[in-house]
Order: structure tokens, then C-alpha cells, then sequence
């Protein structure tokens, strides 16, 4: 689509160009209501659909968008240019459903989902964190996932408004299911994200790499049985966020998202399988892995914004589709970053290096750390306050053999340096970088199973890979070093701090 095209289609927000909230203030009074009439805290992802709108942070769409040949386009062009998430109320073969995308792109809509400010927002999950709480079972015959239920034949894929991603993927995908199983053997939950093609109405791929649940999977597959999975779309944001975080294995997610919550993730029994689902989410599929059958799938448009590769898939089979009255799909964009993706496995990466970095040496002086989305997850900017010569290259290189694979470039750069700020990371880069002592380069370490530059490592499949990692130590001198520190200063303009150009510049410029 053109950038004309795109400028249409926003000009479909309404005449007047404000936000049109009727449905959306609906559907926010339905959550509202049914929360309130039970006395309990709001965990569904209209709540926090809602907060987008009202900030400004999203833009709702009414034209009729068509899931197989545009929808992607749009919600992509949509932040690309303008910063904003986007909500679908017109959707094509579809009536009845809404759809949402790039929802949690950047940290400032994260800390919104999540109920911080931007400043606090990595340090305030870890606090959250450290003190998990449990899910709890509910015997709710009114829970809002369990609206609607459809089983067997009456249950369609088809029905849902599933997109066409990325221009080269095998077929329409779900790469933001969150899949709970149990572990057959202590009976806890695991939530991980696993994409899915669809094969056909009731079939779909099941892509999982050597992580938790393929150990689930395994354990089954020595009971000789199928794996029970219930696949979550579109809950809360603290429920998205636990399924994203790689934890201990034995640990369900669910208590990660209700230690976010400050308070229990509100569960119920699925129809037709023994797993437990979040009362609140919009759609719920409910199914099974097939036990020794695989099909072909792909290719799918990844992380780091490069194609998988066709190649085989475990299946996972529908035996009910359940969901909300007026259900809305969170179509999450998989493929050239920025997209939610990369987005949410970064903070991920983020709070888990933090906490990692947390205890090197007795604890580092760090500032702020920065998973960045244009990288495709693989490069990380660590700010800190070196006490001596040679922590910065500590941190780097705790920070690279850290809990997530993903990064394979770290950069450390002082606390004059704004770490989100790519222009300011490289100026860093160019004036306090001497190359030959100040980067390092470890080889044949293994590498993100999607970082395609890196060879796979001999007998291997294509998601085992082995590369080289790099380190660039981008901080000026330590303070132990006065005078040679004193030569990097930034010479930055005359009262830089203290002028403030709202004084100076039209007021309309600031509205």
C-alpha cells in the first residue's frame, strides 16, 4: 500500500479526524461492569485498549480492511509513521469481530499497560516480580472467555479474522497465542508463544524450539500421549507479559503476570481439555498437539525481520473455539521490526539482564538497559556508572552470556548518553571507542536460533546456530581517571538544561 493509501484509510477514523469510542466505550462498560459486579480488578485487554485510545496511543480504523491482503500493511505503516497502535472495526468475511494491533511497541505503552512511569518501568517490574502470586481456579459459569463456545465440527478456524503477515509467509499465521500446558508429570502450568499456521478449519502448525514446553512435549511423548493446549488470544497485558518471560522451569508464568497484577490471575476450566484458561481473555483455543505427526510450514516472517525457512512443525488439532460476545483478535505483527514482537520479548530480555547484571560484582552501578527493536533483539545498550577501568567490559560481558540468547551485540556507554537514543549511541561509539582495545570479539558461541548470518552448527537444524559475539565498550575513561575523563565531555549548547523551547516556539507545536 501507498503512503496515499495509508493517509486514506487514517482519513477512515471519522470526518471530523478524532477518535470514534462509541463501540470501544462499549465493550470497555461491558468489562467494567462485569468486574464490578463481582468486585474484582479489571484483567481483560479491553481495559487497557481503552487507556491506549483515551492517550492517544492508538487509532481506530473503520474502513473495511481485509485480513488476507492489508490489514498487516496498514497497522505496520501505521506506527512505522506515525507511532501508533491500531483498532479495526470493519473487518472483511468477518462481521462481528474487531481486531487490534502494535499495541505494545515501546516502552511507553508497556509501562501504560502495566501501570508505571517510563522511569521507573525496569526496576519496578523486578520489584513487582519478587513476589509471585499464584493463580487462582474459579468456578465461574459466566466467565466472558466462555461467552461463546463452539466445539468440534461448529468450531472453525476460519471464523477467526487470522492475518497474512509478511509478503512471502506460507499462509495466514497466529504468532500471539499464548499456549498453557501442564507438565503431565507435577500437573504445574507452563505459557509460552508459539506460532501457528493454518493448515485447514481445524488444524494448525506448532512451531516449538528446545525450551519448557518441548520438554512438556517430550514427557508426553514417553507417556504415548497427545499434549493438552489451550491457546490464549488478547488478555490482559500483564498476562501477554508472562507468557513472554522466560522464568525457571517448574514456575508457572500466570504467578509472574499476578505478581504485576498485585493480584491472582482469575482462572476456569476449559470445555473440553484439563487445562485452565484467564477468565478475561477474548479467545480461547482449546486443542492438542498430535503425538508423531508433522507437516510442512512456512515460511513466516521472524523476529529479526528475515524469513524461517520452511520445514516441519508438530500439529496441534481444535477441539473448541470459546470467546467473548463481539470477540477482538489481537493480530500481533511478526516480521521487520518495529513491531510488537520484538517489542515484548526485548523488555523481556531487559528486566532479565538487569536482574542478571544485579549480581556481578558484588552489583553493578546500572542505569538503564536497553533491548533495541530496530536490532531484531540482538543488540543491547547497557548505561552505567563504571567505578573503575575494565567494569564496563564486565557488564558487557555478563550481559552477553545472560539469560536470552537473543543479543549478540552489546554496547556500554556512560550516563551522559540517552540509551534509547541510537544517534547518541553511536556518537559515543565514534568518539570513545579505540577498536582495538575497546571491542572483542568472542567466537563460536551459540547464537539466536533466528540470526541467520550465523552458520548452523554441523548436524544441526536450522534453529542451531553458532556465531560470533561482540562487545564494544563505548564509556569514557573511569572516574579513577579524572583528566583523561575530562576529555570526553560532550560540549552540549550554552544552559542546555535549564531552557525549556516551549518559552520560546508556538504554543499549537506542543498540542
Amino acid at each position: 500500500m501507498s503512503d496515499d493509501g495509508l493517509r486514506g484509510f487514517m482519513r477512515g477514523v471519522n470526518k471530523s479526524g478524532d477518535l470514534d469510542t462509541r463501540n470501544m466505550g462499549k465493550k470497555k462498560t461491558e468489562a467494567k461492569n462485569s468486574a464490578a459486579a463481582r468486585n474484582l480488578q479489571d484483567q481483560s485487554l479491553r481495559g487497557y485498549l481503552q487507556k491506549l485510545e483515551k492517550s492517544g496511543e492508538m487509532l481506530r480504523i473503520n474502513k473495511e480492511v481485509d485480513p488476507a491482503t492489508n490489514l498487516s500493511a496498514i497497522e505496520w505503516k501505521t506506527y512505522d509513521q506515525l507511532g501508533k497502535a491500531t483498532y479495526f472495526t470493519n473487518i472483511k468475511g468477518h462481521p462481528g469481530w474487531e481486531a487490534c494491533s502494535q499495541i505494545f511497541t515501546d516502552r511507553k505503552k508497556w509501562a501504560m499497560g502495566l501501570s508505571l512511569t517510563e522511569d521507573e518501568f525496569l526496576s519496578g517490574i523486578l520489584r513487582r516480580i519478587a513476589k509471585p502470586i499464584d493463580p487462582v481456579v474459579e468456578d465461574n459459569p459466566n466467565a466472558p472467555c466462555q461467552e461463546i463456545v463452539k466445539i468440534g465440527d461448529e468450531a472453525s478456524l476460519y471464523d477467526i479474522p487470522v492475518v497474512t503477515i509478511s509478503e512471502d509467509d506460507g499462509g495466514p499465521f497466529i504468532p500471539g497465542g499464548m499456549s498453557i500446558m501442564k507438565d503431565p508429570e507435577t500437573g504445574i502450568r507452563n505459557i509460552s508463544i508459539h506460532r501457528q499456521q493454518i493448515f485447514d478449519k481445524h488444524h494448525t502448525g506448532f512451531l516449538m524450539l528446545p525450551r519448557q514446553a518441548r520438554t512438556i512435549h517430550d514427557k508426553y511423548r514417553d507417556r504415548g500421549e497427545n499434549v493438552p493446549v489451550a491457546v490464549v488470544i488478547g488478555a490482559h497485558p500483564a498476562i501477554f507479559f508472562g507468557s513472554a518471560f522466560t522464568t525457571t522451569f517448574g514456575v508457572d508464568e500466570l504467578s509472574v503476570s499476578g505478581a504485576l497484577l498485585g493480584d491472582p490471575v482469575r482462572l476456569v476450566k476449559c470445555k473440553t481439555i484439563d487445562v485452565e484458561v484467564p477468565a478475561d481473555a477474548e479467545l480461547i483455543l482449546e486443542g492438542e498437539i498430535l503425538m508423531g505427526e508433522l507437516r510442512d510450514e512456512g515460511p513466516f516472517g521472524e523476529v529479526p525481520g528475515t524469513y524461517a525457512e520452511a520445514d516441519q512443525t508438530e500439529v496441534f488439532r481444535l477441539k473448541a473455539i470459546t470467546h467473548r460476545r463481539n470477540p477482538i483478535y489481537y493480530a500481533l505483527h511478526c516480521g521487520m521490526p518495529v513491531t510488537d514482537t520484538q517489542a515484548t520479548t526485548g523488555i523481556g530480555i531487559e528486566v532479565a539482564t538487569w536482574d542478571h547484571l544485579s549480581k556481578v560484582e558484588g552489583g553493578m552501578n546500572i542505569l538503564d538497559v536497553r533491548c533495541h527493536t530496530a536490532s531484531g533483539l540482538m543488540m543491547l545498550v547497557i548505561k552505567l556508572r563504571p567505578r573503575i577501568n575494565g567494569q564496563a567490559k564486565t557488564a558487557l560481558l555478563a550481559a552477553l552470556s545472560g539469560p536470552y540468547l537473543h543479543p549478540k551485540l552489546a554496547v556500554a556507554v556512560d550516563e551522559d548518553i540517552d540509551a534509547n537514543d541510537l544517534r547518541q549511541v553511536i556518537w559515543s561509539m565514534t568518539t570513545r571507542v579505540h577498536a582495538e582495545k575497546d571491542v572483542t570479539l568472542i567466537h563460536n558461541t551459540r547464537t539466536f536460533a533466528l540470526d541467520k548470518i550465523s552458520p548452523v552448527a554441523e548436524g544441526g537444524n536450522q534453529f542451531e546456530r553458532m556465531g560470533t559475539k561482540w562487545l564494544i565498550d563505548a564509556t569514557m575513561p573511569a572516574p579513577t581517571h579524572p583528566e583523561e575523563r575530562a576529555q570526553f565531555k560532550r560540549a552540549m549548547p550554552k544552559n542546555f538544561d535549564s531552557v525549556d523551547i516551549e518559552d520560546f516556539l508556538p504554543e499549537e507545536l506542543f498540542k
